[in-house]
């Protein structure tokens, strides 16, 4: 499919009288906006064909609802003050913006080489991520963004599906509430998946919908675990990064797992 094809597609589902359509050939991108405030949101076409391929009707589905969440997100109003249970901390790729495309800086912290933390204000079927501008409207500390978020994210249920592969056990915690990688933050849920473990800890955060925890007894558990963790990230709607990581003292490290070998630090 070609991307003014998919333009076209997504042009006839969201027609609404007050949202207006750009599209630039250049760089196969398309811009949704209200008409009158000029907010809205720009997709790239090329990302969603591949995505296309991939799951076909069923992910359209999906871009249709996400478009129609994050424009309702974007044109509603939005307060902190009195949703205080409503904030959540997101993980995202270091190379995630870390300001929007209207100039905003957006609160975020460092986590490890390869992650950010980002924080949110649930919407319900979506969310915003909290900027230095809605802080500074509300009166609000930076502090108490990060507190609320971290207590919040304890709230989260941690319900796992288990799969063993070649001796080895793998968890996944894959609940879709948008905050799945996001529970990668917990350390407590961390420290109880160490005393778990027979074997070595690793986790995998590949996109934003699914955590992996995996007890590694062999190199073969290694290998399952790094073509997991690329698939996942590949077919992620929101995609993090392909890298697991070893958890040991309390830190989670960054590694390269190669076929059929002992992981190699990027250090």
């Amino acid at each position: 499919m070609k991307p003014i094809e998919v333009k076209r597609k997504i042009e006839e589902k969201l027609a609404r009288p007050d949202w207006q359509f750009k599209y630039n050939q250049k760089e196969d991108s398309l811009r949704i906006e209200e008409k009158q405030s000029k907010k809205g949101m720009t997709l790239s076409l090329n990302g969603l064909i591949t995505k296309w391929e991939l799951k076909k009707e069923t992910s359209f589905q999906e871009l249709i609802e996400y478009i129609e969440e994050a424009m309702k997100a974007m044109l509603g109003e939005q307060k902190l003050s009195g949703k205080e249970a409503h904030i959540f901390p997101v993980i995202r790729s270091t190379s995630f913006p870390t300001e929007t495309k209207a100039g905003k800086k957006l609160i975020y912290d460092e986590h490890t080489a390869e992650t950010a933390v980002f924080y949110a204000l649930d919407l319900g079927k979506s969310y915003r991520l909290i900027d230095q501008i809605l802080l500074q409207e509300e009166g609000w500390e930076e502090h108490v963004v990060k507190e609320a978020a971290r207590f919040n994210l304890r709230s989260l249920q941690e319900e796992m599906k288990e799969d063993k592969v070649a001796g080895n056990t793998f968890y996944f915690i894959n609940t879709n509430d948008g905050y799945d990688a996001s529970r990668i933050l917990n350390q407590a849920l961390l420290e109880s998946m160490k005393k778990k473990a027979t074997g070595t800890l690793a986790v995998a955060v590949p996109h934003q919908d699914v955590l992996i925890f995996a007890d590694i007894k062999n190199n073969s558990g290694y290998d399952i675990l790094g073509q997991m963790a690329m698939s996942f990230f590949a077919n992620g709607r929101v995609p993090i990064t392909a890298l697991p990581f070893i958890y040991e003292e309390g830190r989670l490290e960054p590694i390269f797992i190669l076929a059929k070998n002992r992981p190699q630090s990027d250090e």
